[in-house]
């Protein structure tokens, strides 16, 4: 098994005073949501917290917490019997993963990304290979829909898509999202789409169908810690239609998680309650820190270029004069955290070494959700009207 491609980053990155890495969007406070519980007159709600017992919860989630991502997430296009709830986004990615890339199945991917969309296919036992696709910023790192057919064996049964995506903040176009379903329901593949980052689209218009709405064979992974801020809550949960695929996660769950705490199933119902308002605002925040980062970019368009992001709290920036590995160890020791190309995609160190660097590897990602942005990004500014000078003289011997 692979090392965490952030374990490097959390050793290099401890400490930091102005963290340009994180990719929640603002986050709740307990005291918020009490509030917004009481605001829409849910006592109910707020009593069952208070007084709620401390026994175990169905493995899966209670039938409460599920109804309610059916109604709020799926628009009731779903049912409770559909939704199987994880303590958090991780291990629901690795559970299907384990369910439906194993016994000689090809799986397909892309890359850079997200390491549980990367890499776990290959943890499933009795996997017959993964086949990396690589995502382009020439191409806005859309998927290369020429390649994912290209990619497909007779064995291939199982496709990873992160949309949208981690670490750009792109969502792929409506169109595109059906061609890739139409392939795979040809092929009979499974999709599982990690949809963290979905519902916080910079305009709502850009919205895909979830996968577990659009798509029979269709699974979609969803965290509360992104879109609504929700981290601590580490809820998170597996949606699809067929039932006889929700019957095969279980059965791979049961062996891999415990059930989660029915405090957290309460304060997922409280954030479900009051979705709307929480996404508005934090949407509101996404919005204005994202102009923040357009400024910066362009008033330093000589050092650094960006794809813009339409959705999510993220985007992929990239420095053009070294690796972004470089410019965060610079950044590092001046206070200021960010998150290199490294944590997204297995580095070749000796080609590294070699200056043979991959595609990306200048790129780095930012994280603008939270309302204390503004501050960090003025951090990195004056950082880098202090080494300005130097940077331009470097540039003029590589255009030399």
């Amino acid at each position: 098994m692979q090392q965490p491609w952030s374990k490097r980053h959390k050793r290099e990155f401890k400490g930091c005073q102005f963290s340009l890495s994180n990719s929640f969007a603002q986050p709740l406070s307990m005291p918020e949501l009490t509030k917004l519980t009481k605001d829409r007159g849910d006592n109910k709600l707020l009593e069952l917290y208070n007084n709620h017992d401390l026994e175990y919860v169905p493995n899966g989630g209670s039938n409460d917490l599920r109804q309610d991502i059916a109604r709020v997430v799926y628009d009731n296009k779903l049912s409770a019997e559909n939704i199987l709830v994880f303590p958090g986004g991780q291990v629901a990615i690795q559970t299907a993963a384990l369910a439906y890339a194993s016994n000689g199945v090809h799986s397909i991917v892309f890359t850079p990304g997200y390491q549980s969309t990367v890499e776990s296919p290959e943890w499933a036992i009795g996997n017959a290979g993964v086949t990396q696709i690589p995502r382009h910023p020439d191409n806005n790192w859309q998927v290369d829909i020429s390649k994912f057919k290209e990619a497909i064996r007779p064995n291939t049964k199982f496709v990873i898509l992160n949309e949208p995506w981690n670490p750009g903040g792109i969502v792929m176009s409506h169109h595109l999202q059906q061609e890739i379903i139409d392939i795979c329901r040809a092929h009979s593949i499974v999709i599982l789409c990690d949809e963290v980052y979905r519902l916080l689209e910079h305009n709502e218009c850009d919205r895909l169908p979830a996968m577990a709405n659009a798509y029979e064979k269709g699974i979609s992974a969803v965290t509360m810690s992104k879109p609504w801020g929700a981290c601590g809550v580490t809820i998170g949960w597996l949606a699809c239609q067929d039932l006889s695929m929700v019957q095969r996660l279980v059965d791979v769950q049961y062996f891999g998680t415990a059930c989660v705490s029915r405090a957290s199933e309460i304060q997922a119902r409280m954030v479900l309650g009051a979705s709307d308002l929480i996404l508005k605002e934090r949407r509101e925040i996404v919005l204005r820190n994202k102009a923040h980062l357009m400024s910066f970019v362009e008033k330093y368009s000589e050092f650094f270029s960006v794809n813009e992001p339409n959705a999510g709290a993220i985007a992929f920036v990239k420095f053009k004069l070294f690796p972004s590995h470089l410019l965060g160890e610079q950044l590092a020791s001046n206070g200021i955290s960010i998150k290199p190309y490294y944590c997204f995609a297995e580095v070749d160190d000796e080609a590294c070494e070699a200056k043979q660097y991959p595609c990306g590897a200048y790129h780095f990602r930012v994280g603008f959700g939270e309302l204390a942005f503004p501050s960090k990004l003025d951090a990195l500014a004056r950082y880098v009207d202090e080494n300005a000078d130097g940077w331009r003289r470097k540039l003029q011997k590589i255009d030399k």
